[in-house]
């Protein structure tokens, strides 16, 4: 009999984020880089392995300083610049092609920065869980990145996986950007681990996940999404009343639990559509429905089509989690 999955694996056996390592930068003092709004469904992140990298968001005007050991990922796909903080014209940047990833360089030596960019790519109809439940901006440190350390703490493991990508993008080793997407897959898991851990953790799943009381309630939905949960049981889950659950769950996640329970089960409703022995009422019922047509109501609100048309759509298009070539940034 195997063992119950946590909620982050539940998540990510729906959602299966791809991840593609693109570009490291080597830039010195004065450089600026500016990224327009991702695409849809595309997230993009930054690892800083040396140096510092100020980061500018023009939606929200905030401003955070990133060093060696930072990764941030920005789940919304927002608009962002990344900068040296000195407010000098930069340096203009030049791209080189190597075995498995493009170089980007400027030329100088001041104050040098060593970063790695790239993207997730989450299927649709999936990007909604992360669009509606993560924050626009996800921050992860690795701790020990220039010394081999335990790894006791998700940091360390993060500071693990980081080295092996910065190995990676050094050599010319045979599957070596298959390796490097690989890795980059696993990065996403491991920063909302350590995002999650985090004395600082965001709003959202993350959040949830780090409330010790609410916790239970998390786990719930996603372990069994199929069961009738009502909000006095998830309620005596978390040894709460009924009306402390509900405010500490909607301050905590900004949507109530039953939002929530909705969004797992259609999501895990339109990967079973796709199976092509599965019927519309067999998967009604495996996510809990007992009335067909209520669960075709459901789900046809929920991603704009019917079970039957998001069936047939899912027969005339490619993998899901297919990942795009990648196109070098530009400033």
């Amino acid at each position: 009999m195997s063992s119950p999955l946590d909620w982050l694996s539940q998540l990510l056996e729906m959602i299966k984020v791809t991840g593609q390592l693109e570009i490291r930068c080597a830039y010195g003092a004065p450089w600026r880089i500016a990224y327009g709004h991702s695409a849809a469904r595309e997230i993009p992140y930054h690892v800083v392995l040396q140096g510092v990298a100020i980061l500018e968001d023009p939606e929200d005007e905030t401003v955070r300083e990133l060093g060696a050991g930072d990764i941030i990922m920005l789940p919304h796909g927002s608009a962002h610049i990344l900068h040296d903080g000195s407010g000098r014209a930069p340096i203009p940047a030049y791209f080189k092609q190597a075995a498995n990833l493009t170089i980007s360089e400027n030329g100088s030596d001041e104050r040098a920065l060593d970063m790695l960019c790239g993207r997730f790519f989450v299927a649709p109809p999936h990007d909604r869980l992360i669009r509606d439940y993560l924050p626009t901006k996800v921050v992860a440190r690795a701790t020990n990145m220039d010394q081999q350390s335990g790894m006791d703490r998700p940091s360390d493991q993060m500071a693990a996986l980081v080295r092996l990508m910065r190995s990676e993008t050094s050599m010319d080793s045979l599957g070596g950007r298959a390796m490097l997407n690989a890795l980059s897959s696993a990065l996403f898991t491991l920063a909302l681990r350590v995002a999650s851990d985090s004395e600082e953790a965001p709003t959202g799943l993350l959040a949830l996940a780090g409330h010790p009381r609410l916790a239970p309630a998390l786990s719930a939905i996603f372990t069994d999404p199929a069961r009738p949960w009502t909000l006095p049981e998830l309620a005596e889950r978390c040894s709460m009343s009924r009306a402390t659950f509900m405010r500490h769950f909607q301050d905590k996640l900004g949507r109530s639990a039953y939002d929530l329970l909705t969004d797992v089960r259609m999501s895990l409703a339109s990967n079973e559509l796709k199976r092509p022995s599965a019927t519309t009422e067999a998967v009604a019922e495996a996510v809990g429905y007992q009335s067909v047509a209520a669960f075709r109501r459901s789900f046809t609100q929920w991603i704009g089509m019917t079970p039957g048309e998001w069936r047939r759509l899912g027969h005339t298009q490619p993998a899901e989690g297919a990942a795009p070539e990648a196109e070098p940034a530009e400033d």
